[in-house]
């Protein structure tokens, strides 16, 4: 029977583990189909980024309430599956308990940390539930959510707390046992949240209890290889992908924008001919992004690493005051718009062309138009999302492909390229204001 046990557990942990290798494999193809950008060099910076953002989730602390709930969640996740190890291991090797001897009485320490995490999981993900159920945030009511992700967003936290009720009803059945003496299940000592509740088998036969703490240590087991695999469908692919995410954050001040160098030497031209080339210089073949593969990796892994939380729209001034533009759709519109490339791909063996672009079949350019660049959703993005990149690379395509810009805009392209000003005014006549002042202050 164990070794029946065994061949089982085998064939879930490889078939888990090939399919979550399998679409994490999509994934990273499907990032890779942007455009490379170098975002390397400064090692330390970017590895306290990740240890600032990714693990200590420091922007989430703007709101501490809700930072300190976010922080159980995920120190519960990281930690609780520690024990995850003991399992897959104990499932491998038919053992039970397989660090208990190793440890001593430090096991029992480690269980009861892993228990009053679960304990704080399982309450924390049930306030989640009445934030977006019942109370109703605005964030969470936003119209990009309805459908699948409100719904994905419910069933994570339904998961958790599945999860963590299944090994607390796994250990307090194990501290049953041990009390009966049960073969095969070795003292432990006190376990203090599952032990309170072992007395709820008192009244009920050893094979019976022993029935349900392995029903709840397969049903366990199973259910964290299943939301592994749930995870790159999901939202909270954030979990894994965050620290990658952090690690290539733009380190650059926010408001720098990434200029083209090919325009501002047109520019520099304009206004200063003697420093142009005297040999014609290669124009590039398009300016700005019109699909997701116009984007570049980095653009694609944010869309990947959105967490859907809204707070960069709740952020945008635009937003606020009732514009289309909507930080979080730009990215989850970015992610779907990728996911259905690498699919096409998959379906066809290359590209073939569908008939849709990111570029108005996603976003619109009322959307683009909308935007201030005042970096809000930016510095508000918990894991350094960078909505604004996307958001200007589809602008510069509208406005430098499509000549597509309100009139208004056109009337300040036409100054500039003119003028060399926004304003209506040749050069000759800028200064004169100071001729005129001096003029009258002579006068005076």
């Amino acid at each position: 029977m164990h070794l029946l046990q065994q061949i089982l557990f085998l064939i879930l942990v490889a078939f888990s583990v090939w399919l979550f290798s399998k679409k994490i494999t999509f994934i990273r193809r499907n990032i890779l189909l942007g455009k490379d950008v170098a975002l390397n060099g400064n090692s330390a910076e970017r590895w306290k980024m990740v240890f600032l953002l990714a693990f200590g989730q420091k922007k989430m602390f703007k709101y501490p309430l809700v930072a300190l709930m976010h922080l159980i969640i995920y120190v519960g996740f990281v930690i609780i599956n520690i024990e995850v190890l003991e399992i897959v291991l104990d499932g491998l090797l038919g053992t039970h308990r397989l660090f208990l001897p190793a440890l001593g009485p430090v096991y029992s320490w480690l269980i009861n940390s892993f228990e009053v995490l679960a304990a704080g999981v399982l309450l924390v993900c049930v306030v989640f539930l009445v934030r977006r159920n019942v109370l109703h945030l605005k964030r969470f009511m936003k119209h990009e959510l309805d459908g699948w992700p409100r719904t994905d967003a419910n069933l994570i936290l339904i998961i958790e707390i599945i999860l963590m009720s299944l090994f607390l009803t796994m250990n307090a059945a194990d501290t049953a046992l041990q009390i009966q003496g049960y073969a095969g299940y070795p003292k432990t000592g006190s376990f203090v949240v599952s032990g309170s509740l072992a007395s709820l088998f008192q009244n009920t036969s050893a094979p019976t209890v022993a029935a349900i703490e392995r029903i709840c240590w397969w049903l366990h087991i199973t259910g964290i290889f299943a939301f592994l695999n749930y995870l790159p469908y999901s939202k909270h692919l954030h979990i894994l992908f965050a620290f990658p995410n952090t690690y290539y954050t733009r380190l650059q001040p926010q408001g720098t924008v990434n200029n083209m160098p090919a325009i501002q030497n047109e520019v520099l031209y304009a206004m200063q001919p003697e420093l142009a080339p005297t040999t014609a210089a290669e124009t590039p073949m398009n300016f700005g992004a019109k699909d997701a593969t116009d984007l570049t990796w980095k653009n694609l892994l944010d869309a990947y690493t959105c967490t859907e939380c809204g707070r960069c729209t709740a952020a945008c001034p635009a937003n606020i005051t009732g514009k289309l533009l909507n930080p979080r759709k730009i990215m989850m519109d970015t992610r779907d718009r990728v996911d259905e490339i690498g699919k096409n791909i998959d379906a066809n063996g290359t590209f073939k062309d569908d008939g849709k672009t990111l570029l108005h079949d996603y976003i619109t350019a009322e959307e683009l138009r909308a935007c201030t660049t005042c970096q809000a959703c930016v510095e508000e993005c918990p894991i350094s999302i960078n909505p604004l990149e996307i958001i200007v690379s589809l602008r510069r395509h509208l406005i430098m492909e499509e000549s597509n810009a309100p009139a208004e805009w056109n009337a300040t392209f036409s100054n500039i390229e003119n003028n060399f000003a926004p304003w209506k005014f040749s050069p000759d006549d800028r200064d004169k204001w100071a001729v005129e002042m001096q003029d009258e202050q002579a006068g005076s």
